[in-house]
């Protein structure tokens, strides 16, 4: 097993040799060649694309085709959906509103949501910013719904079904006390975050997140142009699957599309820890805000790696061994599984996606960022 898996390796390295890089540094190109070649020949996934950065240089290397028949490999210009990476920019978004005044953490999701409805709340505890950006709400991982047909699966995630499933009170746990993963949280939060800014949670997340942090290709919905670059995303059974579009509540959760090289500079802003320019919303966004022993039930955080703590979307690592301590998130829809991290104290973060469902890829391509960012960045 091991001779073949050098034997494979050393194959798809003279392939790789051929791929064009963005990266200067070729010590970086040369760090995560190997692994992700590796971890692209072991998955059989049709194509993986993978990129660091650290000290502000980046690397980044594709293997396998965007799109069935297309002969080209993923780049860092390759767009794709990041799924529950989304919900990092949500916490960000968060964090720029508390830092200027306009919401507080603490602030009850009735005050900032005018649905005409009166929220959950169970045992004295009402339903709080903090808890849906940690995960702690009580809400379910997704609201019920009728299912959308095969080309348009999302058509049904609506206000009013977010709404009516609120009014029914479908809280799982008094909010504060469990953490329970859940779309159905930052879906809600996105929506108050817009209520409270008083315009659209899209112009939000645009002023106050992607563009001061210089991102030209993380947008909720695909401009002229940008449909030839996205990523082809397949199922668990290696069929394609469409690229359908998003509603306007998912925004929150699972909307956003990006590339890895705006993912790259999207974890170099927040590297940047001692930069004036948004600090009071780096700091809020970088914290701790929920230790796992305060919680019962836990639940849906540790597919990546064990969660330790609760950033604002953020699932928080404790260092161990000689890996520093990690903020990470892992994402997935329509075909696409991707997964970031990065190390606030090294000023070092990695991504890697892969484009076809696995689960067991996506927790391996997870441990083998993981182990990057310790083996480049140990404590």
């Amino acid at each position: 097993m091991r001779h073949a898996r050098r034997i494979a390796a050393a194959a798809a390295i003279m392939v790789a040799a051929t791929l064009p890089t963005l990266a200067e540094d070729k010590l970086l190109h040369e760090a995560i060649e190997l692994p992700a070649v590796v971890l692209f020949l072991d998955s059989g996934v049709p194509g993986l694309v993978m990129g660091v950065i650290r000290n502000g240089e980046t690397a980044v290397v594709g293997f396998g085709e965007t799109a069935d028949g297309s002969g080209k490999a993923p780049d860092g210009d390759t767009m794709m959906r990041i799924g529950s990476i989304t919900k990092v920019f949500t916490g960000a978004a968060l964090a720029s509103l508390v830092a200027d005044g306009v919401v507080k953490f603490s602030d009850p999701l009735q005050q900032h949501l005018d649905w005409g409805i009166t929220f959950p709340s169970r045992d004295g505890h009402a339903i709080r910013l903090i808890d849906l950006a940690t995960h702690t709400s009580g809400l379910p991982r997704e609201v019920e719904r009728e299912s959308g047909p095969p080309d348009n699966p999302f058509s049904t995630l609506t206000e009013e079904v977010y709404s009516r499933a609120l009014a029914a009170d479908p809280l799982l746990f008094p909010p504060g006390t469990g953490g329970l993963y859940s779309n159905f949280a930052f879906d809600v939060l996105s929506a108050a975050l817009g209520h409270a800014a008083g315009e659209p949670y899209a112009d939000v997340l645009k002023e106050r997140v992607i563009d001061p942090a210089g991102l030209k290709d993380t947008v909720l919905a695909l401009r002229p142009g940008d449909e030839d670059r996205v990523m082809q995303g397949h199922n668990f059974d290696g069929a394609a699957m469409p690229n359908v579009p998003t509603t306007p509540i998912m925004a929150g959760a699972s909307a956003l599309y990006s590339t890895p090289n705006d993912i790259l500079k999207w974890l170099g802003w927040h590297m940047d820890r001692f930069s004036a320019e948004n600090g009071e919303m780096r700091l809020l966004d970088h914290a701790a805000y929920v230790s796992r022993d305060a919680l019962s039930p836990v639940l849906g955080f540790d597919e990546s790696g064990r969660m330790n703590s609760m950033g604002l979307g953020w699932v928080i690592m404790e260092r161990d061994g000689d890996r520093p301590l990690i903020l990470q998130k892992a994402g997935g829809l329509q075909g696409m599984f991707v997964y970031c991290a990065f190390a606030p104290s090294r000023n070092i973060g990695a991504f890697v996606a892969i484009n076809k469902f696995s689960f067991a890829t996506a927790m391996e391509m997870a441990t083998v960022v993981n182990d990057l960012i310790a083996t480049l960045e140990p404590r």
